[in-house]
């Protein structure tokens, strides 16, 4: 069953303002818990694990910016607007 608009924007603010900061605490602790690796390595985990959070999340985050495709429009069908 596919989500609705609303609960995808919905479910997308949850992850936005819960999930990533304890995503970023989670890796922030496994990574200072090891030795620090050599920077260019320690960079190149960052930046994979930045991009792998967001993977599951590709379907919940589509289309989240664009105007709600159910919303019934204000003007007519075919009509300009009224002046």
């Amino acid at each position: 069953m596919a989500l609705s608009y609303k609960t995808r924007r919905r479910l997308s603010l949850l992850i936005l303002i819960l999930g990533l900061p304890a995503y970023i605490g989670l890796v922030w602790g496994i990574m200072g818990a090891l030795d620090r690796p050599p920077i260019w390595l320690e960079l190149l985990i960052y930046v994979g694990l930045g991009i792998l959070w967001a993977l599951p999340f590709k379907a919940v985050f589509r289309g989240v910016g664009q105007p709600d495709p159910d919303a019934p429009t204000d003007s007519p069908a075919g009509k300009g607007p009224q002046g």
